[in-house]
């Protein structure tokens, strides 16, 4: 179908935040009962009660699985309307496309070594994609 296109990088987003989700409770769990830490007894808080009682290399995957809820928010709902509006081809499923690997490389750096300056610059350059496909979608639903 025409415009749909970039419903492809959307899907791979998704999928690999849950693959984040999966990895995230591969480690957090065996870490909080190595830490005897008794989720039974928990009331409230957040995960990032965590930090400081669980190792920070279990807490980098799970402060990334935080920020897959962020920024591509705004890239899920702006592919849909391109998709929507029939836009979704070409040069958008293309920056779509480089979106979602700039933000699998974020997610892998920031769970495996955590380099900020190399988080910092693949969180800028995926941001920049997301202005381009936020400018296209404007100009698409302003100019029409």
């Amino acid at each position: 179908m025409i415009g749909m296109e970039v419903l492809k990088p959307l899907a791979v987003l998704a999928g690999w935040t849950m693959l984040m989700w999966l990895w995230m409770y591969a480690k957090r769990i065996p870490a909080m009962n190595a830490a005897k830490i008794d989720s039974k007894t928990l009331v409230g808080g957040t995960g990032k009660d965590l930090d400081g009682k669980l190792p920070e290399q279990v807490q980098w995957i799970a402060h990334n699985y935080n920020h897959l809820h962020e920024a591509p928010t705004v890239f899920y709902a702006v592919v849909l309307a391109l998709a929507l509006i029939g836009q979704g081809d070409g040069l958008n499923a293309t920056i779509a496309w480089a979106y979602v690997g700039l933000r699998i490389a974020h997610s892998l750096v920031q769970a495996i070594s955590n380099r900020v300056l190399i988080r910092f610059l693949l969180f800028a350059l995926s941001s920049l994609c997301l202005m381009a496909l936020t400018l296209h979608l404007l100009i698409a639903v302003y100019h029409a």
